[in-house]
């Protein structure tokens, strides 16, 4: 009986197939309830008690050979069907791709650019490294003006002269060395400044700014401008112009949009004024003009400037402007359906 069961087990060891009912039909022969395993323990019973040990283990070593090989087989068969899905069939659809989603800084800023093209502003950009004279000097603020500052800069330690931009204004000032006026342009880009990072600034922002250099510009022409672009970016009709203060422009004022007092978030974010600042402007300083080789007795100019982000803020009712550098893709994911 040892020797028709050893037997057995190399018939099992050898036996191979890739059909399901034959897999099935050797399970019944070995492992069915009326199989030979069953057949064999039964008449393990009447074998001579010196025997038992070697007939036994070798019974429980074919029955173990057989649920294995059983099982080995199927998941042959479910292995080959599963490569067979993903590789067989190359008509087959693809799978769907994750779509991405643009950051509410590019889409504010491309909101920003295409309400400024339609009124014929091109795009001008520029050197986020840059030079002291485009920073700084040509923009009517001379080594140790006071109003430097107002901007703490990046320096470049092993040149002092060169620096990370404070503003885009410097690529105004490149735009109007290299082109002669009529100047109609805006000025997208990263800006750096040494500050402290918290909810409402950061070492690192964007800015857009505005530049618009022809023969008898007013700051009515300013003033009609601005107007435009709060009621395209914001659908808001009611601004004002406060008096302020910059070294390249005169006169210069800080731009407030009524925001209203509908909800409670309006009253927060204006503290309960209704009044919202979101850019400063200006009229081209003749100084500035003249460090770029454009007649101020012939031609005058407005400019104005705002943060991306904090124009982001706003639209999208961000209360910190650090989500914006975190990159945590639950924040980002909520702009998917934003065009």
């Amino acid at each position: 009986m040892l020797d028709k069961v050893t037997k057995l087990i190399d018939d099992v060891q050898t036996f191979k197939t890739t059909s399901k009912e034959e897999i099935e039909a050797f399970r019944i022969k070995y492992l069915g309830s009326k199989g030979m395993l069953k057949e064999l323990f039964t008449e393990f019973k009447n074998v001579d008690a010196s025997l038992k040990k070697d007939l036994g283990q070798a019974l429980n070593y074919l029955r173990n050979a057989a649920t294995n090989k059983v099982q080995e087989l199927n998941e042959a068969i479910e292995d080959n069907q599963v490569s067979k899905n993903i590789y067989g069939d190359l008509t087959r659809p693809s799978e769907p791709i994750e779509l991405g989603s643009r950051h509410p800084i590019s889409l504010v800023r491309n909101r920003i650019i295409d309400v400024f093209s339609k009124i014929g502003f091109t795009v001008s950009e520029g050197p986020e490294i840059e030079d002291d004279w485009h920073n700084f000097t040509a923009l009517n603020l001379p080594e140790y003006h006071p109003a430097r500052d107002m901007q703490d800069t990046f320096f470049i330690e092993q040149d002092p002269d060169i620096l990370l931009r404070t503003h885009t204004s410097s690529v105004q000032v490149r735009y109007m060395e290299n082109n002669e006026p009529p100047i109609r342009t805006i000025s997208p880009g990263r800006v750096f400044r040494n500050e402290d990072i918290s909810a409402r600034a950061h070492c690192i922002f964007h800015q857009v700014e505005g530049l618009y250099i022809d023969t008898d510009v007013s700051f009515a022409d300013l003033k009609q401008t601005l107007l435009y672009f709060t009621k395209e970016m914001f659908g808001k009709s009611k601004i004002r112009l406060r008096p302020s203060y910059f070294p390249f422009t005169e006169p210069s004022a800080e731009v407030d949009i009524y925001w209203g007092l509908e909800t409670e978030i309006d009253y927060k974010i204006t503290k309960g004024t209704g009044w919202l600042e979101i850019m400063g402007c200006g009229m081209v300083d003749p100084n500035v003009l003249k460090n770029a080789d454009i007649d101020p007795e012939k031609y005058t100019g407005y400019a104005f400037g705002m943060g991306i982000e904090r124009i982001a803020m706003l639209l999208y009712q961000i209360p910190d402007i650090r989500m914006f550098y975190e990159n945590d893709v639950r924040f980002l994911e909520q702009f998917k359906s934003v065009l």
